[in-house]
């Protein structure tokens, strides 16, 4: 990092994001108060609602557009911005969703984290548009706590010690900390890093791959890093409710596992995450069925994302 206020750019992923990425960016000014806000760049998976008007149509900040031209995915879309941008004058590059909103000096906190030595990532703390907070952080993946998950639910596990992946006890949330890794609705990334480890992976298309790029960011010496004093508003959720969606989540964090682990621990892990899904979809939950036929039957898992 240099010396000084941090040089970062923006890369901003949309598809059909017309209804909120006129919010993420007028946010963008009063969020990056106390660094020097260098470049915005728009990366947009083809959409067709008008996005791509609504973000050139912003003034007052250096906005500029990169077209995939289909829709390719989240980490091709990250990519195709990074590319565009001459990172031999930047500090840091941050990823984030359309639909965040920073809140006014977000930013400098996580600038100011990347300056620890070895800090390649530094993560806000999320909150939804009403203010609670949005559980973000998240342990390493291993059979213990995919079980744990499967058994008791990943809120209940994620307020006993460390039995859980998701971390949901908010009193984790308070003090800034090390995770493991983090949703990344919000993530500024130290160009040091990006250099180092290259590309996202965009095999993953949605989900899992900024899990992926943590966990290959720490097998190589980076550490991540939570900042409570940068705070982000994320409207986020759709997972939660698409069966489509929340299908592709679940397939991903079984094939970044079977990926980084040995044969036998991730048949344990498949297993674990099957038994989970299927308990919650004989109680009724469209998104845990879905789940389920996507684990269970390769043919009909999502190959690509539609245009």
């Amino acid at each position: 990092m240099t010396p000084g206020p941090s040089r970062i750019a923006i890369v901003i992923v949309t598809y059909n994001s017309a209804d909120v990425i006129e919010g993420c960016l007028r946010s963008l000014a009063a969020g990056a108060r106390g660094t020097r806000l260098a470049d915005v760049v728009v990366a947009d998976n083809a959409s067709r609602d008008g996005t791509l008007q609504l973000a050139e149509g912003v003034t007052g900040l250096p906005v500029r557009t990169v077209q995939l031209g289909r829709n390719a995915g989240y980490a091709a879309a990250v990519n195709a911005g990074v590319g565009a941008l001459d990172l031999g004058g930047l500090d840091a590059v941050l990823v984030i969703n359309p639909d965040c909103r920073l809140r006014p000096g977000a930013l400098t906190p996580l600038a100011e984290a990347l300056r620890r030595p070895g800090c390649g990532i530094a993560v806000p703390r999320l909150v939804n548009p009403d203010g609670s907070l949005q559980p973000s952080l998240r342990r390493t993946p291993t059979v213990g706590r995919a079980l744990a998950e499967a058994v008791i639910g990943g809120g209940l596990a994620g307020r006993i010690g460390t039995l859980g992946e998701l971390v949901t006890d908010p009193r984790e949330y308070e003090r800034p900390a090390p995770a493991a890794w983090a949703t990344g609705a919000a993530m500024l990334v130290a160009t040091g890093l990006i250099g180092e480890i290259g590309p996202w992976d965009e095999s993953f298309l949605l989900y899992s791959e900024e899990t992926e790029y943590a966990l290959r960011a720490a097998d190589r010496g980076w550490s991540l890093w939570y900042e409570p004093a940068s705070v982000v508003e994320h409207i986020g959720g759709d997972s939660g409710v698409n069966p489509t969606l929340a299908a592709l989540l679940t397939v991903n964090k079984v094939r970044l596992f079977r990926r980084r682990r040995s044969g036998p621990a991730s048949l344990a892990y498949f297993l674990a995450v099957v038994a989970g899904e299927a308990v919650r979809a004989l109680a009724g939950r469209r998104t845990s069925r879905a789940s389920v036929v996507a684990l269970l039957r390769p043919s009909r898992r999502l190959r690509r994302l539609a245009d």
